[in-house]
Formats: structure tokens, C-alpha cells, sequence
């Protein structure tokens, strides 16, 4: 890892130099190639680290501040990991839905599903008029059909509608 370190307002010492190294080594152990731009700077009584690194493209950042630089720099490291870990994950995800996608895809098209019922739906059969199972139909736009059972004759009939979408037919059994 390439680690550039600058102190602004502080004179950057081996000891702090060294700290820096050991701990971004547990940054390094994520990429193969990563940059580190660090930044100690302080202000008033605070201790402020900064660290940027980039990777394959990848941007992290983290500052923090503290009354020791030490823990300062601590805190950046965890942060950075933690990024680093979430981003790992998400891409590692992305990456099992996409294969996943492509299975079901490869699926769909060898094992074609013909002449079976598939999906069952179960509702309510309501005893009642074509002309109110039309007004109970129209309040439900994403419903084609409704069942029910006529109120006259006993019988299920169904109410669906047309490919107009402005009229409705009838389905009633014979005698």
C-alpha cells in the first residue's frame, strides 16, 4: 500500500509514522493495490486524523477527532473498515442476484410449464345482483373478473370485463 502522510500545524514523528503504517495494514489486507492519503492536523485542544484511501476505483474516506491522535487514528481505521466491509458485501450480494437471475432465466426456458395449473386464488363468494358485482368490480381497477353468486337464481355467475375497458360481460350456467 502507498501511504503519503501529512501533518498540518504538527510535526509527523516515527512513532506516529510507524502507528499509521501498522494499522492501515489492516486496510491493506481488503486490496491487492490501495493508496492512503493521511492527514493529522490540530486544532485547539483536538487531535484530527484524516484518511482517504482508494482502491480499484473505490473512494473511502474517514476523519475524526479526539484529544489523542492515537485514538484519532484508531477510529478512522474502524470507520474505513467498516465501509470497506459494507461495499465488499453489497458488491458480493449484487453479484449472487445477478447469477441467480440468470439460473432462474436458464430455468424458465429449458422446463416450460404447459397445460397445468400454476397459481390458485381464493376470495369470498357474495350473494348479490350483475349490477352491484359490476360496481364491486370497478372499485377494484386491477381486478379482471368477480364471482358471485346471482341472488335470484342462486347460481355463481361471473362479471368481467371487456377488452374495451369501458363495458362488461356476463357469465351465467345454462338452466
Amino acid at each position: 500500500m502507498k501511504i503519503k502522510i501529512t501533518g498540518k500545524e504538527l510535526k509527523i514523528t516515527e512513532a506516529i509514522n510507524d502507528y499509521v503504517e501498522k494499522k492501515l495494514d489492516r486496510i491493506d489486507k481488503y486490496f491487492e493495490e490501495a493508496e492512503a492519503e493521511v492527514t493529522l492536523k490540530t486544532e485547539k485542544t483536538e487531535q484530527i486524523a484524516e484518511i482517504y484511501v482508494t482502491a480499484k476505483g473505490e473512494k473511502y474516506r474517514a476523519v475524526t477527532e479526539d484529544k489523542d491522535m492515537y485514538a484519532s487514528i484508531d477510529k478512522d481505521i474502524d470507520i474505513l473498515e467498516g465501509q470497506i466491509r459494507k461495499a465488499k458485501t453489497k458488491k458480493d450480494k449484487m453479484m449472487k442476484e445477478a447469477t441467480l437471475k440468470n439460473r432462474e432465466i436458464v430455468t424458465e426456458n429449458v422446463t416450460e410449464i404447459k397445460d397445468e395449473i400454476v397459481k390458485t386464488s381464493y376470495y369470498e363468494i357474495k350473494p348479490m345482483l350483475p349490477e352491484d358485482a359490476v360496481l364491486k368490480l370497478q372499485e377494484k381497477p386491477s381486478h379482471n373478473f368477480l364471482a358471485f353468486i346471482h341472488v335470484e337464481t342462486g347460481k355463481v355467475n361471473v362479471v368481467y370485463k371487456l377488452k374495451d375497458g369501458k363495458n362488461f360481460g356476463l357469465v351465467e350456467p345454462e338452466a
